[in-house]
């Protein structure tokens, strides 16, 4: 799952980035308002994190954008304005969530898995093909009934090829939904990163899910 945090303060943006990352999630920052209005207005998230006091728009504005542009991307208000008025504002405004700073980041990451759970447009919890599942909200894959010890960008991986299961996704696909967006595709990490998933999701296992597409690139399916 990708998810958008418009932060202008650096030092808090980058802790948000840290730990969903380590939670399994790809997060892109925006530090102002502008910037983080055509992020979730051009590409698809499933949620954002918004603060309301940002450089050039706010984020009553953002908000209010996101909203007119017909655009349900959940949305968490993280904000130091902690005034009744100010949450009820943003919650009025279409956000689907108020967390006030300082904030626990468990409690953050149990806010946002319950939006992602309850949304009527957002991704299904399990995921599955033959004897792999997949818990999206949990951050657990499980194959033949064993615990599957992945890293993030390998339970990422795994993810996007499940989702997605059944069509052949090029390298450059997969460097752009899995990491950075600027990664330079000629590069050999989607190859190393495939064989290490293999190792561990597919070669104990007697049924091969993960196969290569000569010239074209991998697709997850039964055969």
């Amino acid at each position: 799952m990708r998810i958008l945090i418009i932060e202008d303060e650096q030092k808090t943006a980058a802790y948000l980035q840290k730990g969903l990352t380590e939670s399994g999630f790809i997060a892109d920052i925006a530090h102002e308002g502008g910037e983080g209005l055509f992020l979730a207005t051009t590409r698809e998230y499933d949620l954002v994190i918004l603060d309301v006091m940002l450089p050039g728009q706010d984020g009553w504005s953002v908000i209010t954008r996101i909203r007119q542009n017909k655009i349900q991307t959940p949305v968490i208000f993280l904000t130091a304005r902690d005034a009744v008025h100010d949450r009820v504002k943003g919650l009025e405004l279409g956000a689907d969530d108020y967390l006030v700073k300082p904030f626990s980041f468990s409690e953050l990451l149990a806010r946002m898995r319950a939006i992602l759970r309850r949304g009527p447009n957002r991704q299904p919890e399990m995921l599955g093909i033959a004897d792999l599942e997949i818990n999206l909200l949990k951050h657990k894959a499980i194959r033949g009934g064993q615990l599957l010890d992945l890293t993030p960008k390998e339970f990422a991986l795994l993810s996007l090829m499940t989702q997605r299961a059944g069509e052949v996704l090029s390298r450059t696909l997969i460097a752009e939904q899995v990491w950075d967006m600027n990664f330079d595709s000629d590069t050999n990490v989607v190859d190393v990163a495939i064989r290490r998933l293999r190792r561990k999701a597919d070669d104990p296992f007697e049924r091969k899910l993960i196969h290569t597409v000569r010239g074209v690139g991998y697709v997850l399916e039964e055969r």
